[in-house]
């Protein structure tokens, strides 16, 4: 690009909490984009196509605006979403959110918690993420169990944890976590054949994606208390409707998609992106994304 061309327009998309430009050195690009920030959502494609036609550059994160296409990408990490796997399962034992809800009205002691000691851990997909979350409930004295299509005997024992099979997962789990890819093998993996398995006690998490369980199920168990709880960071649409059951559910406990949601992540991402779009301007090669859960930025006219 010559010094003298016209700077590109880049978009900012799905910026809620409106705090990208503060995660990296967006300065790098002054005189060359004018960069402009959305902190809305539009699910409409063509709504969404319409509002980007003039932008050169979109940067995105497939958690919030999916682009079909092979895209540059950034770096990422799974820490942030393995840490708050762990906080959703300590807040869904110890009734965590509704105590405090309870203490802010002048309540006390409103219930008992689960103890998470000798407690069986259900790990759906022991992969990067579920073998992680799988070493921390060891650590809690858990004995921990792991059932998905691809696991081996050999791998589940290399992760610490027993393989069963996947009605023993579900009928022998108290707390069963999610670390599984959405595919089409996936989709609706725990349905209601699978959550009539469970115990009345159990508890599910779901910290990787919303398709994989059917939401129709889950509310239908959840209500009639067919299962004991939901702690829920990923949703089916998001961001989720203002009348989701998910909402008002008084034994779900629900995040809205958070997971990588971090102030590390976040600056990894952006600065990344920055690199990008320097790289694109520059003719340069740029980063291709390795993962799929990488934030994006992608060229729609070059």
């Amino acid at each position: 690009m010559s010094a003298s061309a016209a700077p590109v327009q880049v978009a900012i998309l799905d910026d809620y909490q409106n705090i990208a430009l503060q995660m990296a050195d967006w300065s790098r690009l002054a005189h060359r984009a004018v960069i402009t920030v959305f902190n809305d959502h539009v699910a409409d494609p063509a709504a969404l196509v319409e509002r980007l036609q003039r932008f050169d550059v979109v940067c995105v994160m497939r958690e919030r605006t999916p682009l079909p296409r092979a895209i540059s990408g950034t770096g990422y990490t799974s820490s942030p979403t393995i840490e708050l796997t762990w906080a959703l399962i300590l807040a869904a034992a110890r009734n965590v959110v509704a105590e405090n809800t309870a203490l802010r009205h002048g309540g006390w002691q409103q219930s008992l918690g689960e103890d998470l000691d000798g407690k069986v851990l259900a790990v759906l997909g022991l992969g990067r993420i579920g073998s992680r979350v799988a070493a921390i409930g060891r650590a809690f004295g858990m004995e921990v169990i792991a059932w998905s299509q691809n696991l081996t005997g050999d791998k589940a024992e290399a992760a610490g944890a027993r393989l069963v099979t996947k009605q023993e997962l579900f009928r022998d789990a108290d707390f069963l976590t999610i670390h599984l890819v959405l595919s089409r093998r996936t989709a609706g993996l725990v349905g209601t054949a699978e959550l009539a398995l469970m115990k009345h006690s159990a508890k599910l998490i779901n910290t990787s994606r919303g398709p994989i369980v059917d939401e129709a199920a889950l509310i239908s168990a959840l209500r009639e208390r067919r299962i004991a709880g939901a702690a829920l960071d990923v949703h089916g649409i998001e961001p989720l409707p203002t009348d989701h059951p998910y909402r008002s559910l008084d034994n779900v406990l629900a995040t809205p998609h958070i997971g990588y949601v971090s102030r590390r992540l976040y600056e990894t991402f952006y600065r990344d992106t920055v690199d990008n779009i320097l790289a694109w301007l520059d003719g340069r090669p740029i980063r291709l994304s390795a993962d799929p859960r990488a934030a994006t930025a992608k060229s729609p006219r070059r």
